[in-house]
This record gives structure tokens, C-alpha cells and sequence, in this order.
């Protein structure tokens, strides 16, 4: 049974930094990539970070230089380094794997307010 568990979350100032992890049991996490996605009230969940099997990252433009998406592959776990933050970066954050389906999981809050 594939599991994905995300902690992390937070409330914090503008320019504050927060570290989100998922860790992820139940299938060989090592040959997965893996997605970080939020989803703010009201938008559409979007795809925020990527990593590949082989470490290769991909950002979406509106966090790019400010988000570092990691793994660790000895621990099954992902990490996603968010600093900078902008109030416009609060939503719920999912990670995220697609093996034959996607598999998420229950998300964890971030609220980025003053």
C-alpha cells in the first residue's frame, strides 16, 4: 500500500523560509519521480517542483530561485525548501507520485502572512 505522509507546514512572515518533507513508504521510492503541487482556495492544484530518478530538478517560474525541491533516496524521502516566501505562496502543498496512478497525499498547509 503506497503512503504518502506531508509535514512540514506552517504559518510564517513574508521573506520566511519553511521545509516541507513527504515521506513515502510502500513501493521502490528510489525509481520514482517526484512532484511537489499546491493548491491555493479557489485555483487549480499546479505543479510547483520536480525531481527525477537521477536528482534533475524542474520549478515553476513563479518559485523558481526561491524553492529547492530535494531526496533522499536512503530514507524515502522528499524535501521541498521554500524561501523567500510571498504571501501569494500560501495554499495546501501535496507531494506526489505517478506509478500507473497518481498517488498523494493528504497535503499540508502553508500560510504566508504578516
Amino acid at each position: 500500500q503506497v503512503q504518502l505522509v506531508e509535514s512540514g507546514g506552517g504559518l510564517v512572515q513574508p521573506g520566511g523560509s519553511l521545509r516541507l518533507s513527504c515521506a513515502i513508504s510502500g513501493m521502490a521510492f528510489s525509481r520514482f519521480a517526484i512532484n511537489w503541487y499546491r493548491q491555493a482556495p479557489g485555483n487549480q492544484r499546479e505543479l510547483v517542483a520536480t525531481i527525477s530518478t537521477g536528482g534533475n530538478t524542474n520549478y515553476a517560474d513563479s518559485v523558481k530561485g526561491r524553492f529547492t525541491i530535494s531526496r533522499d533516496n536512503a530514507r524515502n524521502t522528499a524535501h521541498l525548501q521554500m524561501n523567500t516566501l510571498k504571501p501569494e505562496d500560501t495554499a495546501v502543498y501535496y507531494c506526489n507520485v505517478r506509478w500507473g496512478r497518481n498517488y498523494w497525499g493528504q497535503g499540508t498547509q502553508v500560510t504566508v502572512s504578516s
